[in-house]
């Protein structure tokens, strides 16, 4: 199974949620990508999936052209403020899903705060994305459907 996760800078949600899905079963093939792609991981982001042994350190942040010839069986985005728009796919997908978390990266404020809102959104990706795991893949891939 095939798994695409969209954000605008592939730095940071779209990372976190994409170290999840590959914890949860190595065979998946999980990519992230960005249409404003970044170039570089958020440091808290790495540092913050650090803290619950998952090491992100290795991705890449990409440009969603990278996979505009493939196939997928999903291609969800992750943006959610209201200011930000969401990227579009126009490659080949099977089944497009939106899941917007808060952009951690715009947090203002004392570093305690900012790190609490990397945390949070953290494990609000984490929890989101077990059930997009337990609900949508894994059932699938055990009857080998």
């Amino acid at each position: 199974m095939k798994i695409l996760i969209l954000c605008t800078g592939n730095s940071c949600r779209s990372q976190m949620a994409e170290g999840f899905l590959q914890s949860y079963d190595s065979n998946l093939t999980v990519r992230s990508a960005g249409t404003e792609a970044s170039g570089t991981l958020n440091e808290k982001a790495v540092a913050v999936m650090k803290e619950v042994g998952i090491d992100i350190s290795h991705h890449t942040s990409d440009s969603v052209d990278l996979y505009l010839d493939q196939e997928w069986d999903y291609v969800i985005t992750v943006c959610g403020g209201a200011n930000e728009s969401c990227p579009t796919f126009t490659g080949s997908v099977k089944n497009r899903w939106h899941i917007g978390f808060d952009d951690p990266s715009h947090a203002t404020g004392t570093d305690e705060f900012i790190w609490s809102e990397f945390r949070r959104v953290r494990n609000e990706i984490r929890i989101t994305f077990e059930s997009f795991y337990n609900s949508q893949v894994k059932g699938i891939r055990q009857c080998g459907c």
